[in-house]
């Protein structure tokens, strides 16, 4: 006989939305079910921040806030309740004291994101939260607009309400597979194409491998399609052996890749924003008659990697030992260019196995941002990064899940438990 269990609230994936959404409704008094398909919880939550675990970000003037985000408007509301502020106090309460570093970014003191799980583990464990880990849900009963029933591998579940916290599909090996996707799907949810977000751009220039692991900072960046600028960002950048990464790529890599399906895209560096062409050539004629004996590679290593440099030289076609009072006013003109329009040709965005997040998923007409809950099935609700908002790099993505998983969570347990 297939064993059956009753809960107020099931919760499918234990991602941070899964974990949050869990351990909120159980605070409430709810009896609650957190169901893994992995063997451990959070196993994503593992790798963010590069192991350190970028919890959010401190912006807290929240119309700037939804600004980082792909459809933020949303959001709204769910940071008005629970956003950066509220996430920063939540984890200092259940032991995680947070620094705030570059770009507004919160981290825990001990740059360890095993910590931040271990603070989660212990808060679903007070709260009586029963896991169940190495099950996945198979199929989902449901009669009308009421789910009635999780049917898992070797036991049925009952439920009053049901959170789906199951991701996208980045980082598949951690269990973001799109299973959450076809679930919803057959409840008659609507699900916004897929697509990578926040990964590493493929270029066809050969020169990049040259660079490989060269950062720089502050720089701007430009998109281009048929000579028309599409729109820009600025940061911090990476050249990798097949194209360019960082924070400020990752950032763009999303409409990028919707260009493309349009066209050539071309995407264009300008170096040393904080200088326009005039500017930057006057310098470099008062360095050139300071140190007329300087070769132009010796000037120029002042605004880059002397490895870049060369480089931009070979570009730019420019005799990078030629010595300064030698270099014509024709010759800086073309140094400019390269330092103030560095252009390589985009091929392609890397894939959900290199992206950090998903852009896509269930359709934000179909779910009240209010309560998180679904306008198809009445007891079903959503968070985290299955829905169709996806941020930029920074902590935006974490806080996107922490709130919506609160929400969701709360507005689960609003009602008098049943089975406690």
């Amino acid at each position: 006989m297939v064993k059956e269990d009753k809960f107020d609230v099931v919760v499918v994936g234990a991602g941070p939305a899964g974990m949050m959404a869990a351990g909120v409704a159980a605070e409430s008094g709810a009896k609650v079910i957190l169901i893994e398909k992995n063997k451990q919880l959070g196993k994503k939550l593992l790798l963010t921040g590069s192991g350190r675990c970028n919890i959010t970000n401190a912006e807290f003037n929240l119309n700037e806030l939804v600004k980082n985000y792909n459809n933020g408007k949303f959001l709204f509301h769910v940071f008005s309740v629970f956003g950066p502020k509220e996430a920063i106090n939540f984890f200092a309460e259940i032991g995680v004291k947070t620094k705030i570093e570059r770009g507004k970014r919160v981290f825990p003191i001990n740059d360890d994101a095993k910590e931040v799980l271990d603070a989660l583990n212990k808060y679903l464990a007070k709260n009586k939260v029963k896991i169940l880990l190495n099950s996945e849900v198979v199929f989902v009963g449901h009669r009308g607009k009421k789910i009635n029933k999780l049917f898992l591998k070797d036991r049925e579940i009952i439920a009053q309400k049901y959170i789906f916290c199951t991701g996208g599909k980045s980082y598949p090996l951690t269990g973001s597979d799109g299973s959450g996707y076809k679930l919803a799907k057959k409840l008659g949810h609507t699900v916004i194409k897929p697509l990578p977000a926040l990964s590493p751009i493929r270029v066809k220039e050969e020169w990049v491998k040259n660079l490989q692991g060269i950062s720089l900072r502050d720089v701007k960046i430009s998109v281009f399609q048929k000579e028309k600028k599409q729109f820009s960002e600025e940061g911090e950048f990476l050249f990798t052996h097949f194209g360019i990464s960082g924070p400020a790529v990752l950032n763009i890599s999303a409409k990028v890749g919707d260009l493309l399906e349009k066209g050539e895209t071309k995407i264009c560096f300008d170096l040393l924003p904080l200088l326009n062409q005039e500017e930057f050539g006057k310098k470099l004629e008062e360095i050139s008659k300071r140190h007329p004996k300087k070769t132009i590679k010796n000037i120029l290593s002042d605004f880059a990697p002397k490895k870049l440099v060369e480089i931009l030289s070979d570009i730019a076609g420019i005799d990078k030992n030629k010595i300064a009072n030698s270099i014509s006013k024709i010759e800086r003109g073309i140094i400019v260019k390269a330092f103030k329009n560095l252009e390589v040709t985009a091929e392609n965005i890397l894939g959900f196995d290199e992206a950090k997040v998903t852009r896509g998923g269930i359709s934000l007409k179909e779910i009240d941002h209010k309560t998180m809950k679904s306008k198809i099935i009445d007891n079903l609700f959503f968070a985290g990064e299955i829905i169709d908002v996806d941020g930029k790099t920074g902590g935006f993505n974490l806080q996107m899940c922490w709130s919506t998983g609160y929400i969701a969570g709360e507005s689960c347990a609003s009602k008098r438990p049943l089975f406690r």
